[in-house]
């Protein structure tokens, strides 16, 4: 892993976060609201968040639905609260770089989307689960992408060409939906704070619905090029968004990416002038 250096010095986080805010706008008011049939509902017609879990025709808990991240905490770091993921020199260095600098080349600057596990915490960003037989596919608001899951019994591949999302095969253990992801691009982040990972990076996802509004999900990360050991994520919680459907989300405006440019190399010469080091 190294740290790609861009020519380019600005102030202000907030003028950081609005940029990266206007980079692929949707406002989150213009949702669309219809009843959607199969949905529980209380006496007043409202959606019953804590119906009992549906089930597909096998008995497995169905997954499917529309969810949003209950809190931007797992977007931003990943590892349990009052803990440090246990990188390596490199790794370390590289995500003291990005946390120093507000996010030295964050990939969604350049149109690129985040990555597994972070593209589900997205705040004011959901994403959609359609279980299938033979495949649960991810449909991600952000950017209008998707993430295939094989259920139908294969295997990872041994020398996959990398991919973005890497390549995801699922399996039931008990009620509990189990993925297991490897073959991935390195470029992603983890979170939205930085913590790296390599072409060696292996995924492990538990998810469980734990009622009809709500689901929670588990991610061990393995990736020795990167990390001492493998470790696990904070438990993630979602919710529903009932009676509603996805919008289009493009990245259309990157046209504020000279500015953050800016913004980071002035950061990391206010890091530089502080450590002392040249």
């Amino acid at each position: 892993m190294r740290i790609a250096r861009i020519p380019a010095s600005c102030s202000a986080l907030v003028e950081l976060a609005f940029l990266i805010c206007a980079m692929a706008g949707t406002a989150a008011a213009q949702w669309l609201s219809i009843p959607l049939p199969g949905t529980p509902r209380t006496p007043d017609g409202k959606p019953n968040l804590n119906a009992v879990t549906p089930r597909t025709a096998d008995g497995k808990p169905d997954v499917s639905g529309i969810w949003r991240a209950d809190s931007p905490r797992w977007n931003e770091n990943l590892a349990p609260e009052g803990t440090d993921a246990p990188m390596l020199p490199a790794a370390a260095e590289l995500y003291k770089h990005r946390v120093a600098t507000q996010g030295w080349n964050r990939p969604e600057t350049y149109c690129m989307p985040h990555g597994v596990p972070d593209a589900m915490t997205v705040g004011g960003l959901p994403f959609k689960i359609l279980q299938m037989p033979g495949v649960t596919v991810l449909l991600y608001e952000e950017f209008h992408k998707y993430r295939q899951i094989h259920t139908d019994g294969r295997k990872l591949p041994v020398d996959p060409d990398p991919a973005w999302y890497g390549y995801s095969i699922g399996r039931w253990d008990g009620d509990t939906f189990v993925v297991e992801t490897s073959g991935f691009k390195e470029g992603s982040w983890l979170d939205n704070s930085g913590h790296p990972h390599t072409d060696a990076l292996r995924t492990t996802e538990r998810f469980r619905r734990v009622n009809f509004g709500h689901m929670e999900v588990d991610v061990t990360i393995d990736d020795a090029k990167a990390y001492s050991r493998p470790w696990k994520s904070a438990t993630m919680r979602f919710s529903l968004m009932p009676d509603t459907e996805l919008l289009e989300h493009l990245c259309e405006n990157n046209k504020d990416v000279p500015h953050l440019e800016q913004y980071w190399r002035g950061q990391e010469q206010a890091t530089s002038s502080t450590s002392g080091k040249p």
